[in-house]
């Protein structure tokens, strides 16, 4: 069964990757930053009030709802997230720009920043109370906005494909449009399942540790895996293998 065979080989790839290959320690990095993407749009969406910090597709569509008075939408909270997503994102251009052609570098310089607003974002969580007063709220908007924004900027100048970190859409476009029942030439379905798992699995979590425990568990974990990710990319990355250009050693 070649596509069985095809599809076990691209998940094991994501998990166990080449150290000498093209994307190096890459891949499972990528996926644990798409769970980061679960645990904190699960964190924004039930306790600053149906708003998301990492999604902006959804953020766009919740503002047209607020626009439009449903009830439980804001204005002033989709725009201060779709702000601090972009103040974000700029700032991770930036670092990209600084580090070109070095992907281990670039990660693990955006993952250390990305941790930093995350760190407050804990401190902010943990002091601001359940359900978080108002006096918190924007500033849990801005601290996890920021932070989800250098990640995307990172993981977009990384540019592993079907890696995203945040936007599915295409991903399971691509599982469907690409199979070769579709006419495609392979729909690479490992790769892109475990992409929606783990977005589905922060989700998961983090849903779960928002109304069962303290609300700031998610953040908590969140923070652990960029730090990791940090610490990893920057002590592999020293040695200058072959993927942080994205080549071979």
């Amino acid at each position: 069964m070649p596509g069985l065979t095809n599809f076990l080989a691209e998940v094991r790839s994501l998990f166990v990757p080449d150290p000498d290959g093209k994307d190096g320690p890459l891949p499972p990095i990528l996926v644990s930053m798409t769970v980061v993407t679960g645990l904190v749009d699960a964190f924004s969406y039930l306790t600053l009030g149906h708003v998301f910090v990492a999604n902006m597709t959804g953020n766009v569509v919740f503002l047209g709802f607020a626009l439009a008075g449903a009830p439980g939408f804001s204005i002033a909270a989709s725009l201060t997230a779709l702000a601090a997503f972009a103040a974000g994102a700029f700032g991770g251009g930036r670092l990209a720009a600084r580090h070109p052609h070095h992907r281990g570098r670039l990660h693990s310089s955006a993952a250390a920043s990305q941790a930093v607003f995350l760190a407050a974002a804990v401190v902010l969580a943990a002091v601001g109370g359940s359900p978080v007063t108002a006096a918190f709220r924007y500033p849990l908007i801005i601290a996890l906005g920021i932070s989800m924004g250098i990640q995307n900027a990172a993981a977009r100048k990384i540019a592993i494909p079907d890696l995203t970190t945040t936007v599915l859409t295409l991903t399971i476009t691509g599982i469907a449009a690409d199979s070769s029942a579709a006419g495609g030439s392979g729909s690479h379905s490992g790769r892109r399942l475990v992409a929606i798992t783990a977005m589905l699995a922060g989700a998961l979590i983090g849903a779960a540790l928002v109304l069962t425990g303290q609300i700031f568990y998610p953040l908590v974990i969140a923070l652990v895996i960029v730090a990791a990710g940090a610490v990893t990319t920057y002590r592999l990355g020293q040695r200058e293998p072959g993927w942080v250009s994205g080549g071979t050693a």
